[in-house]
């Protein structure tokens, strides 16, 4: 037995590797075939690397790597996908088409690079019948058409899986139809402004040409008739977006934006239509055509942004089970989730997600419960259990007895707090839109003082002048100042990683509040690894080869950590929630919490008690090792911190935020988590349900802004609660479709530069607003005047908005993470 002083806390080094030959990740010693050509660091890279070689697709390595795109471990699931072929299922989800095909849509898993486009694409040769597959890459969506009279979805669906891209029926395609078709009408709009505008500035060209060098009249009254005709359908149809806006306003009696537009929009026109027919005076079309356009493409942006939430709730919905095993008999089958009802009995699979809600009936197994309570230590279950839809069974065969299904269940409640909070959320006011009801009124008084104060003095210049002041104080500069920088700015955020679903997030992180913070998976990897070993290094080799025999978290763990294992392990047994017990190379190993162990082997030496000591008031789970009926190691296991955790912390604080911890991890791991980053005790909470934390947000709302960061269906509805929601890189999909923007980078120093870009954004927005403000002043004073008359006005009317989009598109507010040479 190893002395007190012979027990030693040390960093865990890494075990050599070889390469998988499909995805480049490290090979486990483990599953190294030394007389093998090709390595693989999993049965499902093995697979996926046989089908593309038997199949002749195996040109999609050579696409991967001139892409350089990182590889990723496959994922093939082995399902039969017989729920899809059900035929109420396909009536909500698949369409057809005029030569007897099928139509659908599926999200795939493991989509990440050009490579993938390649071989989804490709994939028709291997499947008579399957007409053609088209893959959307950043949305991760393949649209598929296939001949049912040759073969089934279930059979693509099974293609698919086979090559590492396990599907998900994308529920809401009606819903989605809708919207293409009318993002289609916009687009049309935008195509037509931009035709026009196009055309009728030609012709102004040769308009204003002629004022200088003389023009005959008949080509003039040529061209302002020929500017009237081509203007026309823009001010029609595409100008309609503004008119039907003004309209509601006025019917509710506000002043909305859109009222000066259409009030500049028809006051432009009509003067230039007058003069065209009377043959005297100045005509606008090239302004009106331009400004229509530049508005259009400016709406069109931002609907796109409003619509990120919707998509990203779909996604939620698609990535749900959309089937489960039910027991009948004798005999289990897939049957899509939405015939499950309360008494049904399920089977539920290592590696499957459960369901619905439920008891569990028979078996024992542990369960990955992160992704709903935020616990990172995983969960032993047995029969009389309840369990819950959403968490994945990681170790055995579970039946359950269904007692809650959909919308029921404890993750769907939490979907509907979700979609509650999203509708309750107040619209978004944007900084412009403050003063634009304050702006309409000035502009309609101050046109008829003009009107009143030429009138005695020139009757024939007052309509003139007054025109002039409502077409140089058209809000085109003032209504893009704040859109325009805010989509610039988001563009930007997308390139650093920081996808950001709304304007309006960009200007509530400026105002500092209460910051509220997740730990498993946001502060920290998310991952059990190995964190110190106290002990006996020798037995390393004893413990990997017995942990090697089984698939707990905590096995695979150590496996990872403690290198090459022992050869020759007879008769590995896995005790279900206490540890394994096996013999290598002659050796009795025993691994296992230190009741478990002190129950085989006798009481625990002082020694190695001290080091489970530590390893417990640290935060960690300590796991004992005993060789030969003597306790020899400690293993301590835990999430720990993300290496820029404190700084990117420290930063935050700066900004004047309050931050805090709400976790449903243990209590004292998520209180030692807090001590190290410097928080203070009554901030840090550990044992959080989603209820709680949705709780917390709520009364810190009623004190002022509330941002919560986090990774997890037990985060969602806080994430929705809150002013702002930050989901993490690595999240899940229903924090997704509840925060309001994504980090796709890890660690939680994007989380600071978010903060960062966004002031710098708002900066901007401010700059706009001023300049677009002192315009208008200028504009109105020149024109009451008479200094400005309607030709310059309708000149400085686009030069106001080109310097509104250069100084938006030239700023620098989000910096895109410099590449590691």
């Amino acid at each position: 037995m190893p002395a007190t002083d012979e027990l030693r806390s040390e960093s865990v080094p890494a075990a050599a590797a070889r390469t998988c030959d499909h995805c480049g990740a490290a090979v486990p010693p483990s599953l190294i075939g030394e007389n093998d050509a090709a390595q693989f660091c999993c049965a499902g890279c093995r697979a996926v690397w046989t089908v593309l070689h038997e199949s002749g697709l195996d040109g999609y390595y050579a696409v991967q790597r001139e892409a350089a795109a990182p590889g990723r471990a496959a994922t093939p699931s082995g399902r039969s996908y017989a729920e899809l072929d059900d035929p109420g299922f396909q009536g909500r989800i698949c369409s057809a088409t005029a030569d007897g095909l099928l139509t659908t849509e599926l999200y795939l898993e493991g989509v990440h690079c050009s490579a993938c486009v390649w071989l989804v694409e490709r994939l028709p040769r291997l499947l008579p019948g399957l007409a053609d597959i088209r893959l959307d890459l950043p949305r991760s969506r393949a649209s598929l058409a296939w001949d049912p009279r040759v073969t089934t979805l279930s059979a693509v669906a099974r293609l698919l899986d086979s090559v590492g891209y396990p599907p998900h029926p994308l529920r809401g395609l009606r819903a989605l139809e809708v919207r293409r078709r009318e993002d289609r009408a916009m687009l049309a709009r935008i195509g037509l402004a931009g035709a026009v505008a196009a055309n009728v500035m030609g012709i102004a060209f040769a308009l204003y040409g002629g004022m200088l060098s003389g023009i005959e009249p008949e080509f003039e009254t040529l061209f302002r008739w020929a500017s009237l005709a081509i203007t026309v359908p823009s001010v029609i149809w595409g100008g309609g977006v503004f008119f039907r806006g003004a309209w509601a306003a006025l019917r509710v009696r506000t002043l909305h934006m859109d009222l000066p537009i259409s009030l500049g929009l028809i006051a432009g026109f009509l003067h230039g239509a007058t003069s065209t027919i009377v043959g005297a005076g100045e005509v606008y079309f090239d302004s009106v055509a331009t400004l229509i356009f530049l508005l259009l493409v400016g709406r069109y942006l931002q609907r796109r942004q409003q619509r990120a939430a919707a998509d990203a709730a779909e996604l939620l919905a698609s990535l749900a089970p959309a089937s489960a095993r039910l027991i009948d008999g004798d005999a289990v089958r897939d049957v899509p989730i939405e015939t499950l009802v309360a008494g049904a009995r399920v089977e539920v699979r290592a590696g499957d997600t459960l369901p619905a809600d439920g008891v569990v009936a028979s078996g024992r197994s542990t369960l990955d419960v992160s992704l709903l309570s935020g616990e990172s230590r995983p969960v032993d279950v047995g029969p009389g259990d309840r369990v819950h839809a959403g968490t994945l069974n990681v170790s055995g065969r579970l039946e359950v007895l269904v007692d809650s299904t959909g919308e029921d269940t404890r993750v769907g409640r939490l979907m509907k707090l979700v979609e509650e909070h999203a509708r309750r959320r107040a619209p978004v006011v944007q900084l412009a839109d403050r003063i634009s009801g304050h702006f309409v009124a000035a502009v309609l008084l101050l046109a008829g003082l003009t009107v009143a104060l030429w009138l005695p003095v020139d009757p024939s210049r007052a309509v003139e002048h007054a025109v002039a002041l409502l077409i140089v104080t058209c809000p085109c500069a003032l209504g893009l100042a704040t859109p325009l920088a805010v989509s610039a700015a988001i563009g930007q955020a997308a390139r650093a990683g920081l996808l950001v679903k709304g304007a309006d997030v960009i200007e509530k992180l400026t105002h500092p509040g209460r910051l509220w913070l997740d730990k498993t998976g946001t502060l920290t990897s998310g991952r059990f690894t190995l964190v110190h070993w106290a002990g006996d290094d020798d037995v390393k080799p004893l413990v990997a080869a017995v942990e090697a025999a089984s698939s707990h978290p905590v096995a695979r763990a150590l496996v990872a950590a403690l290198g090459t294992p022992a050869t020759g392990v007879v008769d590995a047994i896995e005790t279900t929630g206490r540890g394994m017990t096996g013999h290598v190379a002659g050796r009795t190993v025993i691994v296992g919490s230190p009741a478990f162990v002190a129950g085989v082997v006798g009481p625990i030496p002082p020694a190695i008690s001290e080091a489970v000591g530590g390893a417990t008031r640290d935060g960690l789970t300590p796991l004992v090792v005993a060789v030969d009926g003597v306790a020899r190691a400690v293993a301590a296991l835990g999430d720990p911190l993300r290496p820029d955790a404190a700084g990117a912390l420290a930063r935050l604080r700066q900004r004047g935020w309050r931050l805090g911890i709400l976790s449903g991890d243990d209590r004292r791991v998520v209180a030692g988590a807090g001590r190290r980053l410097g928080l203070d005790g009554g901030d840090v909470h550990g044992g959080v349900t989603p209820e709680e934390k949705l709780g917390a947000v709520r009364r810190a709302l009623a004190e002022g802004p509330v941002v919560m960061v986090g990774d997890g269906v037990n985060d969602s509805a806080a994430l929705a609660a809150a002013s702002v929601g930050i989901a993490v890189h690595g999240g899940a999909e229903a924090a997704l479709a509840a925060a309001d923007v994504f980090v796709t980078r890890p660690g939680v120093t994007p989380i600071a530069e978010l903060f960062d870009g966004a002031h710098r954004a708002m900066r901007v927005v401010r700059r706009n607003l001023v300049f677009s403000l002192l315009y208008n002043v200028a504009g109105v004073a020149l024109a009451m005047t008479g200094v400005l008359n309607p030709l310059v006005a309708a000149i400085l009317m686009p030069l106001s908005s080109l310097t509104v989009i250069v100084s938006s598109y030239r700023a620098r507010t989000f910096r895109a993470p410099v590449a590691e040479a």
